[in-house]
């Protein structure tokens, strides 16, 4: 495959402005998204599976991207959610023996339009001046007036609610029904790997649906409630946001991650905004104000919640900032059981500096639980 002339294929971005490439093996077709761009230097699959990425052109820094092919087991749901993927160097074989497929075949297999030999560094560097910005890649590269009508229609990330595009429809279970700690997690587009995590720390988990309501949560009678990461702006989803404040005034261990920390602030009244581009990495410092330690982490986020008003907040504490613009990463309630961070303590494949998050909420829970005992 790789010795058949390819496609061209191009990147118009919302302000005009075109990056040129070829398609991914023979693949032709059209793509819109918002453009954004991941630093790791592994973990593609994980990040094309991620629902936080759902309706987002990836642009991968690595020069090198399928050289390990894809793993069965390396998926964080059921498929891939990104609208496209963008890259500098496609590699078409791979070599490891673990791998079960070349990522091309990956790809095709969930009909996802791609591109090489793009200059990523000049694109990322251009998103990193201007900011994220709509976009639309695609194989007509004589069709660009059509395109930019065609783009013009897409809405804009600030105020789009994604999280009903990948939730489940239904309650499941995960994990081992005869673990000590129950968890009703809300899933608003929740990573498997954050399940794996609680499952090892002898959580059974029932996941409920992103509209789902405080009384359908609490018949599973649990031990502690999860907010779970998800795709889009957090302000429409006003659902969930009700649900958490329930949960809050019940005073029962609650713990979310990204779009859960940003619903739990505007829960307390705390407002969020659209990132300029946006942390998406495996290598973003961390510093714990609490404990005064450095953490490196995976981060997937275009919004944040506003430092200013959470520190003005008579209920709310600070506990974590990032330390390359000083965003607000982690809060909690000081008179309640609540903390969240706007990273991934889950991080596939890593790092895992963040993971004792999970014992904290397991702590949580078992401190409660003797309160009510």
């Amino acid at each position: 495959m790789k010795y058949q002339k390819r496609k061209k294929a191009l990147i118009l971005l919302a302000d005009g402005t075109i990056f040129y490439g070829k398609a991914v093996g023979n693949k032709d077709g059209t793509a819109f998204g918002e453009v954004c761009f991941n630093t790791g230097m592994t973990g593609y699959q994980e990040i094309f599976t991620d629902p936080s990425y759902y309706g987002q052109l990836m642009v991968t820094t690595n020069a090198h991207i399928g050289n390990y092919g894809t793993q069965t087991e390396e998926v964080e749901s059921e498929g891939i959610k990104i609208a496209g993927l963008i890259c500098r160097n496609f590699s078409y074989p791979y070599s490891r023996a673990a791998a079960d497929k070349s990522l091309e075949d990956f790809l095709n297999d969930h009909n996802l339009l791609a591109i090489s030999d793009v200059d990523t560094r000049a694109l990322v560097s251009y998103i990193r001046d201007n900011g994220a910005m709509n976009a639309v890649i695609s194989t007509e590269v004589d069709n660009i007036e059509d395109l930019k009508k065609q783009l013009a229609e897409v809405p804009d990330m600030k105020g789009l609610e994604l999280s009903s595009k990948v939730s489940t429809a239904e309650p499941y279970f995960f994990g081992d029904p005869d673990a000590t700690y129950k968890i009703s997690a809300l899933d608003l587009g929740i990573k498997r790997n954050i399940l794996r995590n609680l499952a090892k720390r002898d959580c059974y988990i029932k996941v409920f649906p992103y509209d789902s309501t405080f009384e359908e949560m609490k018949s599973f009678n649990p031990d502690g409630y999860f907010l779970s990461n998800g795709p889009g702006d957090p302000e429409p989803l006003s659902a969930a946001i009700q649900l958490t404040k329930e949960i809050i005034d019940a005073k029962v261990p609650l713990f979310g991650i990204c779009l859960g920390h940003q619903v739990i602030a505007l829960a307390n009244g705390i407002s969020t905004y659209k990132m300029h581009h946006g942390h998406r990495g495996i290598n973003h410092p961390i510093m714990n104000l609490l404990t005064g330690k450095g953490e490196i982490t995976s981060q997937n986020h275009g919004f944040a919640i506003n430092r200013e008003e959470a520190e003005a907040h008579p209920e709310i504490e600070i506990t974590h900032v990032h330390l390359n613009d000083h965003t607000a990463a982690g809060i909690r309630m000081k008179d309640k059981p609540v903390f969240s961070v706007q990273y991934h303590p889950e991080a596939s494949p890593g790092p895992h500096d963040a993971d004792y998050l999970f014992d904290q909420f397991i702590s949580s829970i078992k401190d409660h639980k003797l309160q009510i005992a």
